[in-house]
Order: structure tokens, then sequence, then C-alpha cells
């Protein structure tokens, strides 16, 4: 059986962000990428790149400008509130929006750069004993990192229960042309039907675009369901290559375990319960595994007290946030005193897409529109 320092099951965000941390902690470790797939692959996803997912990335040595290039910055968001309120306003920062396919392939390619070996393997068995961890009776590691998404095997070895079906949301995703004036912009509009729910159109800087329309699985919705969700809130677009995936939210994340088996990204249900996105907590939470691989036994305590510090506030924040956000009302005043406010604009933005918390500007403002 080989033996390794660090073995990270799956290639993702998460999984070559941990690598390349564990790299970077420990020059010369031995590090093992595994993936079903070679790369370039596909990856369901709205394709949105926050820049603090791009700030995480540099931290590990990676030139973000790379992983972007070809795709122009998109630097503004309009916005469709439940009721019908539209707005756009300019972020603070850009954000960028790259095919998974590409981004993936570009920070995998990073991550074997910087010393790991990628090989393809499917993991099906995880055997986890007082001095290392088993994967399918043929790799052997110190720490095994798991990044190998919304159904992932090593979280099942751990014994981890899924999501419910309230914190566990289910998207379909296409690529069209995009919509008449919307260069430069990011789109997102809701509706009331079927709250809460919205569709998107992210821009490729081609004049195509990411496409795709999401709700809680609770709501009971069908693949049919989704698609006209996606025609009834962006009418004309007729994207092509429709893809469904599941996001576990951030809500019913599980209690990272003690012992040598991390878990990172979609695997630790780290997708923001309130715009879907998931690529900033993948890159955290993955460089954050990787550091605290270097902690063998204690490793799995090491990530855990790491994610509470740096993101625990924050997900108290998204947790109220998201329960907030059931009713369409809320959301109504959100919309408009983010519309009015370019501050209150700039908080409710990194609370959907970083790493922001609530504040009480924000709070306020929403209860002056409610009132």
């Amino acid at each position: 059986m080989e033996h390794w320092d660090v073995v990270v099951a799956g290639g993702g965000p998460a999984g070559a962000a941990a690598a390349l941390s564990a790299l970077r902690d420990r020059p010369g470790a031995r590090v093992l990428l595994l993936d079903r797939a070679d790369f370039p692959r596909d990856k369901v996803c709205g394709d949105g790149i926050a820049p603090e997912a791009l700030d995480v990335v540099a931290t590990l040595g990676v030139d973000a400008a790379a992983l972007t290039d070809g795709h122009p910055p998109v630097p503004r968001l309009h916005v469709r509130s439940p009721g019908g309120d539209e707005g756009e306003r300019t972020t603070r920062r850009p954000s960028f929006v790259v095919p998974r396919e590409v981004f993936d392939a570009r920070l995998v390619r990073a991550a074997v750069a910087a010393g790991a070996e990628l090989r393809r393997h499917t993991v099906r068995d995880v055997v986890v004993r007082p001095d290392a961890v088993e994967v399918d009776g043929r790799f052997g590691a110190d720490v095994l990192v798991g990044a190998d998404g919304a159904e992932s095997v090593v979280r099942r070895a751990l014994g981890t229960r899924p999501n419910r079906p309230d914190q566990l949301a289910v998207a379909i995703r296409g690529y069209g042309p995009e919509l008449p004036g919307q260069a430069g912009a990011l789109v997102l509009a809701t509706t009331e039907q079927r709250w809460p729910a919205y569709a998107w159109s992210f821009p490729l800087g081609d004049g195509r675009a990411n496409l795709g329309y999401g709700e809680l699985v609770s709501g009971g919705t069908t693949r049919a369901e989704l698609v006209a969700g996606l025609a009834r809130l962006l009418p004309g677009t007729r994207p092509e290559h429709l893809r469904a995936h599941r996001l576990p939210l951030s809500t019913g994340r599980p209690r990272q375990p003690d012992g040598r088996v991390l878990l990172a990204g979609d695997a630790a249900s780290l997708i923001n319960p309130l715009t879907g996105e998931g690529i900033f907590y993948a890159v955290l939470s993955g460089a954050l595994a990787g550091r605290a691989a270097a902690h063998g036994a204690d490793a799995g305590a090491v990530l855990r007290t790491s994610l509470r510090r740096r993101l625990g506030r924050h997900f108290r924040s998204t947790t109220v946030a998201s329960q907030l956000s059931r009713w369409p009302a809320v959301m109504d005043g959100a919309f408009r005193a983010a519309a009015a406010d370019q501050r209150v604009f700039d908080a409710v933005v990194d609370l959907g897409l970083a790493d922001g918390r609530l504040t009480a500007r924000t709070l306020a403002a929403i209860a002056r529109q409610l009132l």
C-alpha cells in the first residue's frame, strides 16, 4: 500500500486549495490528489468567482490573475426583489465569471506545479485507523481531506448524516446568450412564486452567460419545474447543456470530527444559504484543511477551531439572514435598503458572496423600509 502524508479526495477548488496549502505549510510533503475525472472537466455551478476567493488562492502562492485570464471583471450587480423592485449598483470589488471547466483545471494545475501528484481515481471506501487512514485498500495517509463534493463518500464514511431537505437546495444550469444590456453585470432575479428561489444570468465576457435557477429541495421541485422557473424569471432565454446539481447549505453543516479525516467545501455543506455561492467557502476551507493536516491525529480539532475563528460569526449571520429571508416582504425591504445605500449594498454583497456579517446599519435600514 502506498503511503502519503496527505491524500485529498476531490480535485475541485476545495481539494486543490487543500493540496496547495499542505505543500505551502510543509514543503516536500507527499500529497496525493485524487479525482474521478480527468481535467479539464465541467462542474455544474454558477461559475461566479468572488474577489475574496481569489484573495485566498493568492495567499497559497497562486497567481490569481492567471486563474481569470480571458474573462473580464464584472463590476456591477443587478437585482430584482420578490415584489418586482429592480436596482443595480457597482460592487466594491468586481467579481469574475469563469467556467469551472477552465477555473478548476487552472487551479489543479497550480497544485501539481507546487508538488502534488494528481491521479484519476474514484474513492469508494475509507477505513480510519488510529495511526492512519486507508483509502480503497490502495492508499494510506496520515490525514485524508474529503473534498469530494455534495455526495461525498468521505463524509458518509464518517457516519455524518446528509442535510435535511430544508437545508438542501437544487439548481439547474446551462449556457446561452446574455440578457440584453447585461454586459458587465451579474443578474439575480427572485419571485414570490415557489419562494425562496431565484434565477441568475452571469456574463462570461464573450456574449454568452451562465444561466440558472434554484430553490430548496423541501419545495418538492422537479426538473421540469426548475426549467419552468428559469423561463419564468428570465423570459426569452434558451440555455443549452442544462444540468442539475444539489447544494448542501451551511445551515446544515456537520461538526468537523476529531481525528485524521477532514471535510472541506461542499462535502462539509459549505454553501451560502442566501446565494448558493460556494467557491469562496471551498478555497478557504480547503486552505484551512491543508494547514490543519500537519497536525496528524489532532487535525480534526485544529480545523474545527480554525473554521470557528474564521467563519463563526459569519455563519451565525447567514443563518439569521436565511431565516429572515423566508418572508418575501423582508427580502423586498433588504433589496430596497441596498438600492438606497451603497454601504448597505456592500454589506449585503459581502454577506452573500464572502464572509460578511449582518451589521446594525443593514438591519436598521431594512427595518426602516419595512415600516
